[in-house]
């Protein structure tokens, strides 16, 4: 991508309205558009991050059985009638057709959308398990948006159901596939080693249900780490037992942290009001039991902001950044121009993703200044100094080195 044909630009001053780290670089950047509160459009750069994430999470959710599929956010009022979260989910988006005068909600989340499908899948403990997700947008009338993307009216979302014959059978994914598959796309993400598994309330049918929690000072919520069990508390849990639930340790540290996923065991939360049941081998009748797990991928890309920038701008990790190089010419020497765009082939023909800056009217320090602020892992600069070399510098590293093109091809093809 040459940057000159780039849709969007970046922007000096910082938004007015926003007070979030994650979204004053975004928006600074050009990754995402402020439309009205707790609404962003993703732009050309952002969009990128995006998709790199939701490709993360898919082959995470395959790996472990995952089927996907894409449900509509247009949801009837009967099925949230049959849950009882008609009335009893207080951020629910409800509205009458102004034709047909029937009343629709907007999905909050899906479960009373997938377990009337799987109504019509599941007959037999030979149809167990099963397991379906989607990547989907939600909307929540929040009382108040806050923080940028790591709380919207409209996000998107990782939905994943698994369906199973009994709770032993749950407990081993939930616990072992389940929980691993959700480290393994934090760790991606490169987040892995500041996130924690965490006990939290709101087991409907269990003690604790489980959140994923990131450090950060940008946090809305409190955890209590167990250095010993690499595990977390949340403060309604401390507050109830004052330890850790799993080795009883009462010397936890107290830390700020964002959500960046939760799993619940929903049991026959859902499967009773819709009436999902299986036969087992004897023939006899039993309710379906669920589990869920859910991924915000803006509250996502918004924790990674949050955790990797610095007065400059964003550091993206690098499996996450929108292009794996930006590439800076800064000579106007015909020559060096060539040389630079001779670079630009090359990376391209490698398959290796770079955005060029061959802007001709940007000064060598805006150029500069507009890298860091974008935060692409690796910066290559073509000028008058480095002469039939190219100047390479990760955007986390204060020291560069001169490289010559076919060491550089051979670095940035691994």
């Amino acid at each position: 991508m040459r940057q000159s044909l780039l849709f969007t630009k970046t922007r000096k001053e910082i938004p007015k309205d926003e007070d979030s780290i994650n979204a004053q670089l975004l928006i600074r950047a050009g990754f995402v558009d402020k439309v009205m509160a707790g609404v962003y459009t993703f732009l050309p750069l952002g969009l990128r991050v995006f998709k790199k994430i939701e490709n993360i999470i898919r082959e995470e959710m395959v790996a472990i059985g995952g089927q996907e599929i894409l449900m509509p956010s247009l949801q009837p009022k009967e099925n949230w009638e049959k849950t009882g979260r008609w009335e009893g989910l207080d951020n629910l988006f409800r509205f009458t057709s102004h034709y047909s005068k029937i009343d629709y909600a907007l999905g909050a989340t899906h479960e009373e959308i997938i377990v009337p499908l799987t109504k019509k899948f599941i007959f037999s403990y030979k149809d167990l398990p099963a397991y379906i997700f989607q990547i989907q947008n939600k909307f929540r009338d929040e009382k108040r948006v806050k923080s940028g993307l790591l709380r919207g009216r409209e996000f998107f979302m990782k939905d994943f159901y698994s369906f199973h014959k009994d709770e032993k059978d749950l407990d081993l994914f939930y616990f072992k596939k389940g929980k691993k598959a959700y480290e393994n796309v934090f760790k991606r993400a490169g987040i892995g080693s500041s996130t924690y598994f965490t006990f939290a309330s709101g087991g409907t049918f269990s003690k604790y249900s489980h959140e994923f929690q990131t450090i950060s000072s940008a946090g809305e919520d409190t955890i209590f780490l167990c250095e010993k069990c690499k595990i977390a508390v949340n403060k309604e849990i401390i507050s109830e037992q004052n330890s850790c639930p799993d080795c009883g340790n009462k010397n936890l540290k107290e830390e700020k942290a964002v959500e960046v996923g939760n799993i619940f065991q929903l049991k026959t939360k859902y499967s009773i009001p819709f009436d999902l049941k299986y036969r087992d081998q004897d023939g006899a009748e039993k309710d379906v039991i669920m589990g869920c797990y859910g991924i915000g991928l803006n509250r996502l890309i918004g924790a990674i902001v949050e955790i990797f920038h610095d007065k400059n701008g964003i550091i993206w990790p690098e499996a996450v950044a929108p292009f794996k190089v930006h590439l800076l010419n800064l000579s106007k020497d015909k020559k060096n121009r060539d040389f630079a765009e001779k670079i630009y082939k090359d990376l391209q023909i490698s398959e290796v993703e770079v955005l060029f800056d061959d802007r001709v009217d940007a000064t060598p320090g805006e150029k500069f200044a507009e890298a860091d602020l974008i935060g692409i892992t690796y910066r290559l600069v073509v000028s008058d100094k480095t002469g039939s070399k190219v100047e390479i510098k990760r955007r986390n590293s204060k020291t560069s080195s001169l490289v010559s093109k076919k060491d550089l091809i051979t670095k940035l093809s691994k």
